[in-house]
């Protein structure tokens, strides 16, 4: 329906949808070259589904964060039914970045990252974009374009066209494991 929920203030849950919305186009995915570097370099170990709550817990690790306990489990437990999943950074054994959200068909919803690491969190984007691209995924949703996803081509898009891609991305038979 291509709406996503927040927890707001006392503990309520706020759904939006919003219009423009963001997306990364798969084909037009941009790496500066220093990134490029980075991810060649092999410093990173990326993981996929091998800590989801502990990834969930550092996305949350700031300030201020939509993710409030409610929100956390509830990811978890669409985690548990493969539905969401985490794409991890680990350097020397750690746990140092990444991102998690939700794949229904060819689309996936990217929710949060975080980045203990410099650049762990992009290396996590590159890896995603890659996995996405093999599975013949359509459609990367990133909800809102920040100028943090527009170095790598996030565009807005209005809600009319999303929800034309929405539809042809989650009618596909894929899977992102």
């Amino acid at each position: 329906m291509g709406i996503f929920p927040m927890a707001m203030e006392q503990g309520e849950i706020g759904w939006f949808s919003p219009d423009p919305r963001g997306v990364i186009p798969l084909d037009t995915f941009h790496q500066t070259k220093s990134l490029k570097r980075v991810v060649s370099s092999g410093k990173f170990e990326i993981r996929i589904n091998s800590s989801f709550s502990e990834v969930i817990d550092g996305c949350a690790e700031r300030e201020e964060t939509w993710i409030d306990e409610t929100v956390r489990e509830s990811y978890i437990t669409l985690s548990s039914g493969g539905y969401a999943h985490s794409v991890e950074t680990w350097f020397k054994g750690e746990l140092v970045g990444g991102l998690y959200g939700v794949s229904i068909g060819g689309a996936f919803f990217g929710e949060s990252m975080f980045s203990r690491e410099p650049n762990a969190s992009k290396v996590a984007l590159v890896a995603l974009v890659e996995h996405l691209r093999k599975r013949k995924f359509i459609l990367l949703d990133t909800q809102w374009t920040t100028p943090h996803l527009r170095q790598f081509g996030a565009v807005d898009i209005p809600k009319n066209e999303y929800m034309k891609q929405l539809n042809e991305a989650i009618k596909l038979n894929v899977s992102f494991i």
